[in-house]
């Protein structure tokens, strides 16, 4: 169906920031946003709480062969984002595609021809809020594992916040992605299964047969460049280039968001 619109003819800029103003008063008018931001930190509070658990057991049971010795606090929060990111990218997903389903994207592109504007805008708001729910979950996961890692573990105050941080970045880069995904598919349910395959099925299986060329395809995919960025790795490649990675797998799915929304319309 197409959508029919009136020429903007304010300044681009004055119109990129009503676009914004917009989408934050819709973001933060519905209750789907307040129960995504809470989910998140519930499942990041069990995580984390489990994983200390589990590292601090490993430590003192009767066998030697698992232990793990001092274990760092950023380490629990980078294996607890593999569950809450699913919890978090929601913020994304939903912020294009429970327009298409109600049918508010009409009004939205009534307001705001340029698609690109609109997906920008998106993206900023989601972006920005994301990252800022991804420190307040980093914190509340350090403030959780530390004391439960107890002599187990180390958190120097540099070192956690610096992967406080990169949670965040992480978590804000994955809901962009899942916010173009989003537009590009129309559907909440179709793009959480892309995005699970994305982030997780398919880097599995690739490699689970330890074969050299599939390790290194799977390395380049979002949720593998992610866990290297967040773990600082240096091979296959330095953490840096995994963020790179990300950041252009969340561009290239806003661009084939706006490809569909200037093809399809609404």
């Amino acid at each position: 169906m197409s959508t029919s619109t009136l020429p903007d003819t304010r300044p681009a800029p004055a119109a990129f920031r009503g676009a914004v103003a917009a989408e934050w008063t819709k973001l933060f008018s519905v209750r789907t946003t307040w129960w995504t931001a809470l989910a998140g930190l519930l499942l990041m509070a069990a995580s984390a709480g489990q994983l200390a658990i589990y590292a601090a057991n490993d430590n003192t049971n009767d066998d030697p062969t698992d232990d793990r010795g001092i274990v760092a606090v950023g380490s629990v929060l980078i294996d607890s984002v593999e569950l809450t990111q699913y919890a978090v990218l929601a913020l994304g997903l939903l912020a294009i595609t429970a327009e298409f389903t109600s049918g508010t994207i009409r009004t939205t592109l009534q307001c705001t021809p340029s698609r690109g504007r609109v997906l920008l805008a998106k993206a900023v708001v989601a972006g920005t809020v994301t990252f800022a729910l991804g420190l307040l979950l980093g914190g509340v996961g350090a403030l959780i594992a530390r004391p439960v890692l107890g002599e187990w573990g180390r958190a120097p105050a540099g070192d956690t916040i610096a992967d406080i941080v990169a949670v965040a970045t992480y978590l804000a880069l994955v809901s962009v992605l899942a916010l173009g995904l989003g537009a590009a598919l129309r559907s909440a349910v179709l793009t959480l299964t892309v995005l699970f395959a994305t982030l997780m099925i398919v880097p599995l299986s690739l490699q689970e047969p330890d074969i050299a060329v599939l390790n290194r395809i799977a390395d380049v995919f979002p949720g593998v460049a992610g866990t290297h960025f967040l773990a600082g790795d240096t091979e296959p490649y330095p953490g840096a280039v995994g963020l790179l990675l990300l950041a252009g797998w969340a561009g290239a799915a806003l661009l084939l968001g706006r490809a569909a929304l200037r093809r399809r319309d609404a």
